[in-house]
């Protein structure tokens, strides 16, 4: 398995403006359940979880300005815990516990973006963390709901029984121009793993319905890559970009397509928070009725 990770959180969420002037988009939460009680977490909470679960244990957090709550949110608080068992909570208590447990087990690095100059400037920063090993970048602030993070573990296999030099996850969607939208050639009978032959970014016309999910695998030569690519109109460095860098320069490119039941929850706008946020709460529910199903 891949033991090392990028979580990118350094954007300024300005569409969800003005909540995200002092709170991170990557802390705003979303429902889980946990003790047979429904709560919430952070979604980045949620990622950082999901990345542990797959064999993750090396975690680098790219953050900008005004996200000190992130660094904050990941420092064990023991007093915080006595607090919490002196008033009688101690299902929350122990929930915190085993959160702190996984932030100690893991070695965890903070990565200063200084100006929001784009996804890909964002993931160029890690390189001195990455290193030469293969790696895993996934957004803050896009979290997929699979059983058993079984969308991170096919994301990983693809990676590594195909040899590729990225592995993209990808999703069909209604209305794809917002996306990174891919062409590919299917490689399996059942059609959920694509050669990536292209990537056009938020295309007026898309050629397929097929969107990348901000979730990825990639050797490190992403880097070189990520280097050579122009700003965009906006002053970004985008990371599509240097995959298509890739794809043009026959590197070896894969998709790999959720699978049906498999949530994307998104935090980006305040209509995907908003159905983040349902769907995270059907979510939570029908765990723990399952939970309770089966102790009982």
């Amino acid at each position: 398995m891949l033991k090392k990770a990028v979580i990118t959180a350094a954007g300024l969420g300005t569409r969800l403006l003005p909540i995200t002037k002092e709170l991170p988009k990557e802390m705003l939460p979303l429902f889980s359940v946990s003790d047979n009680a429904v709560g919430l977490k952070p979604i980045i909470h949620i990622v950082f979880e999901s990345l542990l679960g797959v064999g993750v244990s090396e975690v680098c957090f790219i953050v900008g300005k005004s996200k000190r709550a992130i660094e904050d949110y990941f420092t064990p608080d023991a007093d915080f815990i006595e607090v919490l068992r002196a008033k009688g909570v101690e299902n929350r208590a122990n929930e915190l516990m085993k959160f702190y447990s996984a932030i100690r087990n893991a070695k965890i690095f903070f990565i200063n973006q200084p100006e929001p100059r784009g996804f890909g400037d964002a993931v160029l920063r890690a390189e001195p963390f990455v290193g030469a090993d293969p790696f895993i970048v996934h957004a803050g602030d896009d979290a997929v709901i699979s059983e058993g993070h079984n969308h991170l573990r096919r994301l990983v296999k693809v990676f590594q029984e195909y040899d590729c030099d990225a592995t993209l996850l990808a999703e069909d969607v209604e209305d794809p121009r917002a996306y990174g939208v891919l062409r590919g050639k299917v490689v399996n009978d059942y059609g959920s793993i694509l050669r990536v032959l292209d990537i056009i970014e938020k295309p007026r016309e898309p050629p397929t319905n097929i969107a990348a999910i901000a979730v990825y695998a990639f050797k490190p030569k992403i880097f070189s890559y990520l280097r050579n690519v122009k700003p965009d109109s906006g002053g970004e460095v985008q990371l599509t970009a240097a995959i298509k860098a890739m794809i043009d320069d026959g590197c070896d490119v894969c998709a790999v397509k959720l699978k049906p039941g498999e949530r994307r929850l998104d935090v980006g706008t305040p209509q995907s928070y908003w159905k983040a946020l349902y769907e995270s709460y059907q979510l939570a529910v029908r765990r723990m009725l399952v939970s309770v199903m089966s102790d009982g």
